[in-house]
């Protein structure tokens, strides 16, 4: 039986841990608390710690890098928690598949493709850059075999609070309520559904061609947030509108919370077109993003419960 690390039990962690198991896989879930799903072995883990994390990878063929630091502290515990998978792949042999974003890109002119130059803008996008620069570099020395799946924002049933387009969206739309967002409502954003990233990471993992390489999630079209409240208050009868925050008030706000700061500082996302573009990867590993009117009502119905 194939035998996986998953790192990070969060709504992507979790959902590839299932889809791994009901496809015969045996998973070892670590996390910083020890969470288990049924079907997994769980294993409490600091993941910036080499050693703990070199004898949970031990004997498995893949390492799922799936964990997400706080945003404010994305550039204090980033950098040992890659040095640390990076030290695991090698000394284990198991592949790594890192799971990751579209920050690197900074402001995109045009649709970002998995070959897009990078141009960082916020220190996330640099700290998200140099994690993979570290980790392409261990590839191309041949210590570890490396790739990194790119999503856009996520969605899907249940998916909770600090996302974009989780339940402070759908569940104020659905009451016919107000649904505050960071940047322009009207902005086209390019949206990632999480069982297409998690069909997107398996197929990764699996590819016998050459890795070293960046693969994007196929996405559907992009679409503003007003468009989706339009689209659900046709649906289901209701009456939902979308406000944006004004950026000063977000400016405002991050001087007393670290958090807003970075949500702020990476909010240019939402105030222009920010659409990815993943043909390159649809053709290569033959997967296809969920049709949008599908994963739009699977998520909205899990709201409405």
């Amino acid at each position: 039986m194939t035998h996986h690390l998953v790192v990070g039990a969060g709504p992507i962690g979790r959902a590839l841990a299932l889809r791994l198991i009901e496809r015969g896989d045996r998973i070892t879930l670590a996390t910083r608390s020890g969470t288990a799903i049924d079907g997994t072995q769980g294993l409490r883990m600091d993941a910036s710690d080499p050693a703990a994390f070199s004898t949970a990878a031990s004997k498995c063929q893949t390492i799922f890098l799936c964990t997400g630091p706080p945003y404010a502290r994305w550039a204090t515990e980033w950098p040992p928690i890659f040095a640390a998978t990076i030290e695991a792949a090698q000394g284990s042999g198991a592949s790594l598949v890192i799971m990751g974003n579209l920050y690197a890109y900074g402001k995109p002119e045009g649709a970002m493709t998995e070959a897009s130059p990078y141009h960082p803008v916020e220190k996330k996008g640099q700290v998200r850059l140099a994690g993979w620069q570290v980790a392409l570099a261990a590839h191309e020395r041949g210590e570890i075999r490396a790739v990194e799946v790119r999503a856009s924002d996520y969605f899907g049933p249940g998916i909770g609070k600090n996302t974009h387009l989780g339940v402070d969206f759908f569940r104020p739309i659905l009451q016919s309520k107000k649904a505050m967002v960071v940047g322009d409502p009207d902005a086209i954003h390019s949206w990632s559904f999480v069982p297409d990233i998690v069909s997107t990471l398996v197929a990764a993992g699996d590819f016998t061609g050459p890795w070293g390489r960046i693969w994007h999630v196929p996405s559907n079209l992009p679409l503003s947030r007003r468009d989706i409240a339009s689209q659900l208050n046709s649906r289901y009868g209701c009456a939902g509108r979308v406000v944006g925050y004004p950026q000063w008030v977000l400016r405002l706000l991050g001087y007393f919370s670290p958090m807003l700061r970075e949500i702020e500082a990476s909010s240019y996302q939402f105030r222009a077109p920010f659409v990815m573009d993943a043909r390159e990867t649809e053709a290569l590993l033959q997967i296809r993003a969920t049709p949008w009117s599908e994963a739009l009502v699977l998520t909205a119905e899990s709201y409405r419960v």
